[in-house]
């Protein structure tokens, strides 16, 4: 199981109430988003989605050999015709990023890079469609599309409630952006900073955002 650091941070960095029913993950790939929030949310039954049949055979593995296999569920569908009758309280993705950039030769790793197989577009028409009154959209994308993401959201009626910047090391440019939308507008917005490394060295701020989730730490 490969863990992916952009799926980390957005697995430890959503916030939770502690009262969400159900939860979404969009393009779920092996499934490390889902487990996350499995841990951290102690009754939250939780769909775990990809179009893609092996990253589903391989979250479904993932989830089975879990604490929490009776909460997860991995499924294969397109998102942007994925219906379920029920809503959901929050729904989460790292969604395919690279736009108008070259294709690598595997099909599958275009289908898990390039947003061909869900724009911006439909992953936010979905999910105004899919959450509850008062649920979240919660995204990890890099930061040069942030600005995008969330002004498409804004016109779709999903506005931005929360924003982390992350950057690599001190001084560097930020590289991704954690964000949370919400059909309610809530003033101010939340904006927050996270730097992962000091030197060879994760900073602590990293340590203690991830630490629940890494052997390591």
């Amino acid at each position: 199981m490969k863990v992916g650091t952009d799926g980390v941070l957005l697995g430890a960095w959503v916030s939770l109430s502690g009262k969400e029913k159900t939860i979404l993950d969009v393009g779920t790939g092996t499934g490390v988003i889902a487990l996350m929030l499995a841990q951290r949310c102690g009754s939250a039954l939780i769909t775990a989605l990809d179009i893609d049949e092996p990253s589903v055979e391989e979250a479904a593995g993932n989830f089975a050999d879990s604490p929490w296999n009776g909460r997860l569920k991995a499924i294969k569908g397109d998102f942007r015709s994925f219906e379920n009758e029920n809503q959901y309280d929050l729904i989460v993705s790292n969604p395919p990023y690279f736009i108008n950039s070259l294709k690598a030769p595997q099909e599958r790793r275009n289908a898990a890079r390039h947003n061909d197989t869900l724009s911006h577009n439909d992953l936010i028409k979905g999910a105004s469609r899919l959450l509850k009154e008062g649920g979240r959209l919660a995204v990890v994308l890099p930061f040069d599309e942030g600005d995008l993401f969330a002004g498409t959201a804004f016109e779709s009626g999903l506005f931005l409630k929360r924003i982390c910047r992350v950057r690599t090391k001190s001084g560097s440019l930020p590289k991704r952006c954690l964000m949370e939308f919400s059909a309610e507008k809530k003033e101010p917005l939340v904006e927050e900073e996270l730097i992962m490394q000091s030197g060879a060295e994760f900073t602590q701020d990293y340590v203690s955002l991830t630490r629940d989730f890494y052997l390591a730490f």
